[in-house]
């Protein structure tokens, strides 16, 4: 768990907003787009994939994505090749046989997340807890 306890809050609304000032326009507009498809859902269970598993092909990476669809899954492993987080190979077989590696920079995006994803994890009972509670709230205030 990330201790919240010795970070002050102001020290890192500083840092953040040095972060973004530091950007201009145009990397504004990037870094969205860039956030919006590395944090999806879909996005990031390939980075994950890639990061613990390895080079896969595009069958077997379906496989470690449940509910992921083929366009969905293609259309991921676009985006985060057109961004430099993976890297295609095309074998140039027949039948054909292409796969999928992380770069240093999707090894970046793995790295960097797993502090979110321990968050996460490490606060699944309070999100329950607060849902239940607003669930709770909204069906009295129905009734």
């Amino acid at each position: 768990m990330i201790p919240i306890d010795d970070i002050k809050f102001e020290d890192v609304v500083a840092r953040s907003r040095a972060a973004c000032d530091a950007l201009s326009n145009e990397d504004d507009g990037l870094k969205r787009e860039v956030l919006a498809h590395a944090v999806n859902r879909w996005s990031l269970g390939i980075v994950h994939a890639l990061g613990v598993h390895g080079t896969l092909r595009h069958g077997e990476l379906a496989r470690h994505l449940d509910g992921v669809t083929q366009r969905m899954l293609t259309r991921s492993l676009r985006q985060l090749e057109r961004d430099g987080l993976i890297v295609r190979r095309d074998h140039g077989e027949v039948p054909p046989r292409v796969d999928y590696t992380l770069t240093l920079l999707g090894r970046g995006l793995l790295i960097g997340m797993m502090p979110l994803w321990t968050w996460v994890v490490d606060n699944s009972a309070s999100f329950r807890s607060a849902r239940d509670a607003f669930d709770h709230r909204s069906e009295r205030s129905v009734n």
